[in-house]
């Protein structure tokens, strides 16, 4: 959905014969056709005119402001329309996915969404930001138009074929008596506005997490919103749950969430590369070790041996003993059989609760020694087939009803809300660590009480003014296109009346081959954005 504006002035302007409207419409007629509808509004038009008028000093300094902007920002996307052309033509050799990334971000598209659903709640997400940004678009024209002293018409809503967009007014022989200078302050204050619209909605990010504070704690540990069906984590976190450590890291966001995920990733794929004959079929996952007691080294399983490989019964994996000095990288006969007879087929969820051994791990141990394990304990390394990552994943489930107050299972969180509480655990994820990552949902805020839909609310109001941001960016940014239709015809055309050199009809010619190429240029852009594949 793209909201688009229609030229204000001649379109909808009344001709010369015709009498300003009342500020009061009492019955105003809609247009519908078959390809065109709208709805108009006269309720606001007392209110902005009286509120134009009051403070119209205050007014035309703040939209005299954005002329500077608004003519910026039509050079601006004139020149990356240029270079699009080049670029399209073979006149200019330049990086064709960072131009057309560029130009995406111009109609308010992103390479990586071509070809992916969007859900209801982005569309949700979409349509309050675009109503917001329209609305902020169109009441800039109408303050202006009132500090002034143009009365509006109207304000309508339209949908020309499947576009929807909203437009204001005016009385066209008003518009053109006044000043050239506040005529272009009526006309650039539309995309003044949703830049600054832009920054309000930065500025509001920014300071969430103050407004928040009395309400959420943020930055401590993100809490899972939803979890997929299909995530491979199903069963083992549940909305609510906040996520404590990955793989032994302190996790505080979901940036650093992210970023342990695609560090884990890559250190497995350094493994595997690394790996010789025998690590073919099962590699020692980066030297992560357990300290795992003799007993219960005794009571592990026996394994079964497969083409140079192991399998162990179901519910078990597969540990190898390894040295807390020396690497296991022998290649050789006696090297090959010393593995196979150290594996263990032992309880995963019972050894990751022992005490961590080997240089592996993410976070260094405690004991300064790289071995800590005692006399009567083996370092046990994980077993894994290339391209899977052992990962641990400690959580805590403070809003669960079977929460209670114990000792604190999470050492480094004594000084958290929860840092009495015993409400989770520790699991171990082995498979692809990247999809897992985006399998779930998460935010950086948690409520400091359990209420309804308020574990929601910070992430809807984070979306909303993210989208609202990219919107209304996308909107200053296409009314300022040297288009028909948009406010950048009709600031192109007050701007070349300051051209002293160019007479009245060199003026008019000058207007339409601008407008004309613009357009072009515009359609030829957004097209590539399409036919192109990322």
């Amino acid at each position: 959905m793209v909201a688009m504006e229609a030229r204000r002035g001649r379109r909808f302007g009344r001709g010369p014969n015709q009498t300003l409207l009342p500020l009061r419409v009492t019955h105003q007629s809609n247009t519908v056709s078959c390809w065109y509808c709208d709805f108009k509004i006269s309720f606001f038009n007392e209110p902005l005119f009286a509120f134009g008028r009051r403070h119209a000093r205050c007014l035309r300094v703040w939209f005299s402001v954005g002329i500077g902007f608004s003519l910026a920002a039509l050079l601006g996307v004139t020149m990356i329309l240029l270079w699009e052309l080049a670029i399209a033509l073979h006149l200019y050799n330049g990086n064709t996915r960072f131009s057309r990334l560029l130009t995406g971000s111009l109609f308010g598209l992103s390479p990586s969404a071509l070809g992916l659903s969007v859900s209801v709640a982005d569309v949700g997400y979409l349509l309050i930001s675009t109503i917001i940004s329209v609305t902020a678009h169109e009441f800039g024209h109408a303050l202006s138009a009132a500090s002034e002293g143009i009365q509006i018409e109207y304000v309508a809503v339209f949908l020309a074929v499947i576009f929807p967009g909203a437009l204001v007014a005016f009385n066209y022989e008003l518009l053109k008596a006044i000043p050239r200078f506040a005529a272009l302050r009526i006309y650039c204050a539309g995309v003044w506005h949703n830049a600054a619209g832009c920054a309000v909605c930065g500025l509001l990010l920014c300071l969430l997490p103050l407004i928040l504070y009395p309400f959420y704690v943020n930055g401590e540990s993100p809490m899972v919103l939803d979890v997929s069906s299909s995530s491979p984590l199903s069963g083992y976190l549940s909305p609510g749950d906040l996520i404590i450590s990955l793989d032994g890291m302190r996790i505080h966001n979901v940036q650093e969430w992210m970023e342990m995920a695609s560090l884990l990733d890559e250190q497995a794929l350094q493994n595997s590369n690394s790996s010789n004959d025998f690590n073919r079929f099962m590699t020692v996952n980066g030297r992560k070790g357990y300290c795992v007691p003799s007993p219960l080294m005794e009571e592990s399983k026996d394994i079964q041996l497969i083409n140079n490989g192991s399998i162990c019964p179901n519910e078990l994996t597969a540990f190898v003993t390894i040295s807390c000095f020396d690497p296991i990288d022998g290649s050789g006969e006696d090297d090959h059989q010393k593995s196979r007879e150290s594996i263990h087929c032992l309880t995963a969820k019972d050894i990751v609760k022992l005490k961590k051994c080997g240089d592996g791990w993410m976070k260094s141990i405690s004991n300064s020694s790289s071995c800590p394990c005692s006399e009567d304990e083996y370092c046990l390394s994980p077993v894994k087939m290339p391209g899977l990552t052992w990962v641990e994943i400690t959580y805590s489930s403070p809003y669960s009803s079977e929460c209670r107050f114990e000792k604190n299972p999470f050492p480094g969180l004594e000084n958290s809300d929860f840092g009495g509480m015993n409400c989770g655990g520790t699991f171990v994820f082995i498979g692809d660590v990247i999809s897992m990552a985006h399998s779930i949902r998460l935010t950086a805020y948690r409520p400091r009480w359990s209420f309804a839909f308020g574990a929601y609310f910070p992430d809807v109001l984070e979306k909303i003014l993210m989208c609202t941001f990219q919107v209304s960016l996308t909107l200053a940014l296409l009314n300022s296109l040297p288009m028909y239709f948009l406010d950048g015809e009709s600031i192109l055309e007050v701007a070349l009346c300051y051209v002293s050199l160019l007479s009245p009809r060199q003026r008019r010619t000058v207007l339409q081959l601008c407008l004309l190429g613009g357009t072009l240029m515009s359609v030829l852009a957004f097209l590539r954005i399409f036919l192109y594949k990322f």
